[in-house]
């Protein structure tokens, strides 16, 4: 059966298209014909929000781009070196009007390091780097990540139904809730944990406009990427959910908080080092293997050759990685050489564990382990970070 490719255009063209309509609501107090005010120094009305319009259409403009990069990608079959800069073209514009709109460049210094660097630093150029990184991160981490039916669209519908429920932290609600001493959810006007502050709540209000959207299209997406899959997302699914994650970390100033949510990813990425800088050979394709017995149904971790013997630091991390069970070894019986390998990735380390599984079960095992990295981000954000951080930690 023939299953189309690259379906993850569609969605991404229904996403953006979404962006776009709910423009005139964003706007739509300063787009109302009302009685005016008398004129005060010339003026008759309240200013329009250019700011938030610019920030807004620079990150539309920077998921068309990842968009289209994404699409080239599909239908070019882009090297990985080639890959990695790609997040940082689509991330120009939101650069520019966040350089353009006077963006803080100021971190927080962790406690421990209060005594050297000051409570506040300046990274300057830096930041604007760093920001570039971010989303370079959010975008090639799920793309990493994939391969596996419904797996691309699970992580990230659980990672956009994570920010939201983080963003909805930050909202006035009727209802309020104390969680300890200091942690007030929902009350009056942009109370909660904005702690007062109508900017921070405006931040997250922003977020939630772009994930909401994205929670849709993920799940109806999911409907029809899961096993057996109808449709195949390609590497636009990946491009335009991370950028996505990134517009919001950036713009929202809560990246440090989205990268927690990526924790999967980041152990995936980690895994993955010894074979993405050399120190293992790196087939084009790393995916689980399907078992070659006619009547099994099920995955099992793919593997890697040596066809020369490994220099002894390969043979080092190999055996760390063995002896946690991540990886599994072929060794030579007489010479003690090391001659095959599973790749390393979290999908294969998963089939190591817990031996051969059908591929539904392997997604849904990601997903449970993307929500568990979903509940130890959220005990971290608002838990053990009072260790590293004061104040309101906004």
């Amino acid at each position: 059966m023939c299953v189309p490719e690259s379906i993850g255009l569609i969605s991404a063209s229904v996403y953006i298209l979404l962006l776009i309509l709910f423009i005139p609501f964003l706007f739509s107090d300063f787009l109302q014909n009302r009685p005016r005010p008398a004129d005060v120094e010339g003026l008759s009305r309240a200013e329009f929000p250019h700011k938030q319009l610019s920030v807004y259409l620079a990150a539309v403009l920077s998921l068309l781009t990842a968009t289209l990069l994404g699409f080239l990608d599909d239908v070019f079959d882009i090297r990985w070196r080639y890959k990695i800069p790609i997040p940082v073209i689509a991330s120009i514009p939101l650069l520019i009007v966040y350089f353009a709109e006077g963006g803080n460049t100021h971190v927080v210094v962790p406690k421990p390091m209060r005594a050297l660097l000051g409570d506040t630093l300046d990274l300057g150029p830096l930041y604007y780097v760093y920001m570039a990184m971010v989303s370079t991160f959010c975008t090639n981490s799920i793309n990493i990540l994939a391969g596996v039916n419904g797996l691309e669209a699970t992580q990230a519908l659980i990672i956009a139904i994570s920010i939201a429920l983080n963003d909805a932290l930050y909202l006035p609600w009727p209802l309020s809730l104390t969680l300890g001493e200091k942690t007030h959810v929902g009350g009056v006007y942009a109370a909660g944990m904005a702690y007062g502050s109508r900017e921070l709540m405006e931040r997250h209000l922003l977020s939630l406009y772009f994930m909401l959207p994205l929670i849709g299209v993920c799940a109806g997406f999911l409907f029809h990427n899961w096993y057996p899959a109808r449709v195949f997302p390609g590497d636009t699914l990946c491009y335009f959910t991370g950028m996505a994650f990134a517009v919001v970390g950036i713009q929202g100033h809560f990246s440090k908080t989205l990268i927690l949510f990526f924790i999967p990813q980041i152990f995936n990425f980690i895994l993955s080092c010894p074979q993405l800088f050399g120190l293992v050979p790196c087939p084009r394709h790393r995916l689980p293997r399907i078992d070659p017995k006619p009547s099994s149904d099920r995955l099992l971790p793919s593997i890697v050759d040596f066809e020369t013997p490994p220099k002894p630091l390969t043979i080092a991390v190999l055996k760390v990685l063995s002896a946690l069970r991540l990886t599994r070894l072929t060794i030579h019986p007489d010479s003690g050489i090391i001659y095959s390998a599973t790749n390393l990735t979290l999908l294969n380390a998963l089939l190591v564990w817990f031996g051969p599984m059908r591929e539904q079960t392997l997604t849904m095992c990601c997903g449970a382990i993307q929500i568990m990295g979903t509940c130890a981000a959220f005990a971290v954000r608002y838990g053990l970070v009072g260790f590293f951080y004061d104040g309101d930690r906004r």
